[in-house]
């Protein structure tokens, strides 16, 4: 069975509105992390700038999108893994790689980071890297 926004937001029993629809489809269609004036651009005709911040922050209590460190200053999401049977398969901690040539900010899941060792009384919450460099499609 095929990922889509309706699956999606069914595993992880959200009410189905058309606004969490398009912001995953978007996501889904452009495979990269985007900020939350990339999601305005490309719905803002079918739904004010409050909506899609409410929509952000419900994805990320619900662990649907996760925050993206990146040298841009702006925050962005990327949509969590999930497998075609909603399992959630998605770790928060990797790599995030941001092309210099098409601007995108990706999830490299397949990369390990070390484990780092915290002074006693500090709790990890979740480790991220960015690398930057040149992506598969512009090299």
């Amino acid at each position: 069975m095929a990922l889509t926004p309706l699956k999606i937001l069914q595993d992880h029993h959200l009410r189905i509105t058309n606004c969490r629809k398009e912001v995953l489809n978007t996501f889904l269609e452009k495979q990269s992390a985007l900020s939350h004036s990339d999601l305005e651009e490309v719905l803002k005709k079918d739904f004010d700038r409050v909506t899609l911040y409410r929509t952000l922050k419900t994805f990320l209590e619900n662990d649907l999108i996760h925050k993206v460190m990146d040298d841009s200053g702006a925050t962005k999401y990327a949509l969590c893994s999930h497998t075609s049977d909603g399992e959630h398969s998605h770790d928060h901690d990797h790599v995030h790689f941001k092309c210099e040539k098409c601007g995108k900010t990706i999830c490299i899941e397949e990369a390990i980071l070390p484990k780092i060792s915290l002074p006693k009384g500090y709790i990890n919450k979740e480790t991220s890297l960015l690398i930057q460099g040149i992506c598969d499609k512009c090299n």
